[in-house]
């Protein structure tokens, strides 16, 4: 009877609910953060809002995500998703309607707004809570496929939202783009309060050796294994080369006389190919080494970066490197996930997921901050992308040689079971 329980089989309806539901919601937060990189030229041209002032109030968003998401993590780990999800959504819409209530120029309008309150809003509207109610709400069998699919679909907002945000800037004004973006925002928590309540991890295992330990051990647990510290350090590249693309690429398109719809076509392209990425490297992380997977990764995007900055820059080629760094763009939440849980465990895979996720967040800061500094100093992105290449490089080689043995004691590596071969 026992064998029967674990072959594989259809997911339940109410487990299918969640996945959609999730993805949903990780979409929209995806989506709307990935466009907001296009409201940097008009701010430019209407209210002589510097790359590097914007520059700034994205990377606050960075970083006050980066420290919120331990927090949301802990309360996600407590209370369940649900609380968690509607909470963040208002915060993330009123950061929106602070902008464009503020006029856009202000302080209070782009680092309070656009920064910290949208900062928090991603925090707990994106990964870090929603890929630990997926991982306790499918088998062990599934969760690497299930992760990444669950990614995949979540990042297919960005397609539409791109396009259709530098619509509305073009057609409407940027104030307007940001209310219906706000409105959006609003739809997440209306999509979290039908997601129900959280239900446990459907496998026994899945807390086994972790249950019976406080936080602040588990965390002491993580800070002290080796590979764990290298897999958060190198995660900074990830961080770093993700949020200069999606903050400066359209102006620095603009710069090389690209029009301001391949900007947008660009973004779309990216989260178009990313469903692809994430859905192919989730169905690996079950086959294959996840850290030798995340270091391919660095190396590959670093290599697509080189290619693109080396080639004349035209609408053909953005598009392509669009394209090849979709692909590579959140490849590696299922895999940093898959090494988490193979480490830790589920008991609390948010609070570490917030953990390793706050170096992603540094190096988003100081990309995003460094790329208009640089520019606004030298009148040039080039200082900019030669550092994207070195902390790729670096995060490659650091990624590759990580230890990914369980500490003794550790949870039993339910995520390590072979999964069926596909009928």
């Amino acid at each position: 009877m026992s064998s029967a329980v674990k072959q594989p089989g259809r997911l339940p309806l109410r487990t299918v609910a969640i996945l959609v539901l999730a993805a949903s919601i990780i979409s929209l937060s995806m989506g709307l953060r990935q466009s907001l990189g296009l409201f940097l030229p008009p701010l430019n041209r209407e209210l002589a809002i510097s790359a590097s002032t914007f520059g700034f109030a994205m990377a606050l968003q960075n970083i006050v995500w980066g420290i919120g998401q331990p927090i949301v993590g802990i309360f996600g780990d407590r209370y369940g998703a649900r609380p968690v999800l509607l909470i963040s959504a208002l915060i993330y819409a009123a950061g929106l309607l602070l902008m464009v209530w503020t006029g856009g120029a202000s302080t209070l309008g782009l680092d309070g707004g656009l920064g910290v309150l949208v900062g928090l809003g991603v925090a707990g509207t994106g990964y870090g809570v929603l890929i630990g109610s997926v991982s306790r709400a499918v088998p062990p069998e599934k969760r690497n496929k299930v992760v990444g699919l669950v990614s995949a679909a979540g990042s297919l907002a960005t397609f539409v939202l791109a396009p259709l945000g530098q619509y509305l800037i073009g057609g409407f004004g940027w104030q307007t783009a940001l209310v219906v973006f706000a409105g959006f925002a609003i739809l997440m928590g209306l999509l979290a309060v039908c997601l129900g309540r959280e239900a446990a991890a459907t496998d026994p295992e899945a807390n086994k050796g972790s249950a019976d330990i406080a936080l602040g051990q588990a965390l002491r647990n993580a800070v002290n294994h080796r590979g764990f510290m290298s897999m958060t350090v190198a995660f900074f590249a990830c961080g770093f080369q993700l949020m200069f693309i999606t903050t400066h690429l359209a102006q620095f398109l603009a710069i090389c006389g690209v029009a301001s719809s391949v900007s947008a076509t660009a973004i779309g392209v990216i989260g178009l190919s990313n469903a692809a990425g994430s859905y192919l490297f989730g169905t690996l992380a079950g086959r294959y080494s996840p850290k030798r997977l995340l270091a391919s990764i660095y190396l590959l995007r670093t290599a697509a970066i080189v290619s693109f900055v080396s080639a004349p820059v035209t609408p053909t080629t953005t598009i392509l490197f669009a394209a090849a760094m979709g692909f590579l763009w959140l490849g590696v939440v299922p895999l940093v996930s898959a090494l988490i849980r193979k480490l830790f465990g589920l008991r609390y895979f948010n609070t570490l997921f917030g953990v390793a996720f706050f170096s992603h967040q540094v190096g988003g800061f100081l990309g995003a901050w460094l790329g208009g500094v640089t520019f606004d100093l030298t009148g040039s992105y080039s200082l900019a992308w030669m550092g994207m290449v070195g902390v790729g490089l670096t995060a490659a080689a650091i990624q590759w040689m990580m230890d990914d043995r369980a500490i003794p004691g550790a949870p039993a590596r339910q995520d390590m079971v072979p999964q069926p071969s596909p009928a």
